[in-house]
């Protein structure tokens, strides 16, 4: 079960990346891209930006992330938690 849950954590980060990958301009920053990369402080994503991502994490994982879950989220790990508890959320729903 832990490794179903880390395998699904890293194909969770993996589509993160994916999506902050457009946002960021400087690329070298991402090859050193780490769990606790602050996604404003680090990657230089302005506030604006941090909208767009959360809005295209919403699109591509296909979940709502509401006002207390955005603001969780200032680490690439925290996205990754928030993300992965709404997806347990849904998949619970779809039951």
């Amino acid at each position: 079960m832990a490794e179903t849950n880390k395998t699904d954590k890293t194909s969770i980060q993996a589509k993160v990346l994916e999506v902050i990958r457009p946002y960021v301009k400087d690329e070298t920053v991402l090859s050193s891209l780490t769990g606790q990369t602050d996604i404003i402080k680090d990657l230089k994503i302005n506030s604006a930006r941090f909208v767009d991502i959360l809005l295209d994490i919403e699109d591509a994982f296909e979940i709502a992330i509401d006002d207390s879950s955005a603001a969780k989220i200032i680490t690439v790990e925290d996205a990754i938690n928030v993300i992965s508890d709404k997806l347990a959320l849904k998949n619970e729903g779809a039951k």
